[in-house]
């Protein structure tokens, strides 16, 4: 651990100073993980690396990767249009790849959906033409679980332990019995969490330990075809949103682009190294993969927004870099 003592330092000043209540930081090669602590506690409960936390929007690329492997196994295509899985939806301008790449333009709930998420889906309406913009959506990804669905005959669940499990990452789940910390302020935050958590929502509903995210960072970085084919995992990481108008909360000025299901940080004016891709979440969790360095890295934590109170971790994603 001691390559990468100036990263732990970072997640236990953020515990220390009282920004974070609990982190989990952990850094991976392709050949397994390298460093693992923990910091921290949820009241009386002390954190541990085998803890459980929500991954909130981190579920976005995850969920995508099961409609990737659909379309690679010949049984989806990118340029499929939702209306083919869910024909209620009566919009036919919105595919597949509209979906991963926050273009479809459908109308976004609160997260908590309280109408329901395939509701919102269906009845949310458009604000922009699908293709024409990029907005942050969760919603999409309800769109992206029907078509996986309907495409395979198969749930979502068994998508993603068919190709988590092999890989040693199958502690990735929508089962809340696995004890996740709770998140400190999520009411305060407008979140209803217990409604939330009953939507298994396949935007932002999945719960991890680090190992289980280690395990899938590092399968990506040896591009083995354990989860996708090297020429699909290219395809993921093209930038599809180049040119197009970026609405809050991504604006142009942030430095990135989506994928299919990941954010690519091309130009993120805060970094050192900027070929990384991977996703954040709603409680500050993070995961990243550094695929020049070889190295990816996962915090775990538990605070509604924590960039509300300056959290930075464009200082981590330069610790983790600079000790690669």
């Amino acid at each position: 651990m001691t390559r990468y003592a100036t990263a732990f330092d970072w997640a236990r000043r953020q515990v220390d100073s009282g920004l974070l209540p609990t982190a989990v930081l952990g850094i991976a090669t392709s050949e397994g993980v390298v460093a693992l602590d923990a910091f921290g506690a949820s009241g009386d409960r002390q954190a541990k690396i085998d803890d459980y936390y929500p991954l909130f929007s981190i579920t976005k690329p995850i969920v995508g990767l099961t409609a990737l492997r659909a379309v690679e196994n010949g049984l989806l295509s990118l340029t499929a249009p939702l209306s083919s899985a869910l024909p209620e939806f009566v919009r036919g301008d919105v595919t597949l790849t509209h979906l991963l790449t926050h273009t479809s333009g459908i109308a976004e709930p609160s997260l908590d959906a309280p109408q329901g998420l395939r509701r919102a889906l269906l009845e949310g309406g458009a604000d922009f033409a699908a293709g024409s913009m990029s907005r942050y959506s969760s919603v999409a990804f309800d769109g992206v679980k029907a078509l996986v669905e309907s495409a395979t005959g198969d749930t979502l669940e068994s998508a993603l332990a068919a190709m988590l499990g092999p890989i040693g990452a199958g502690g990735i789940t929508f089962d809340i019995d696995v004890d996740p910390h709770p998140v400190v302020d999520a009411a305060q935050q407008g979140l209803d969490y217990n409604a939330f958590v009953k939507l298994n929502h396949p935007g932002a509903g999945l719960l991890a330990r680090a190992s289980d995210l280690l395990a899938l960072g590092s399968a990506l970085l040896r591009e083995d075809g354990s989860v996708v084919h090297r020429s699909t995992q290219a395809a993921m990481l093209r930038h599809h949103t180049v040119g197009l108008p970026k609405l809050e909360p991504y604006p142009a000025e942030r430095g990135q682009d989506w994928g299919l299901g990941w954010n690519v940080r091309h130009s993120a004016p805060g970094l050192l190294e900027r070929n990384v891709f991977g996703h954040g979440g709603w409680a500050g969790t993070e995961f990243w993969i550094y695929p020049e360095l070889g190295v990816c890295f996962v915090l775990l934590t538990n605070i509604a927004s924590p960039s509300r109170f300056g959290l930075e971790t464009d200082q981590l994603f330069n610790a983790v870099a600079a000790a690669t």
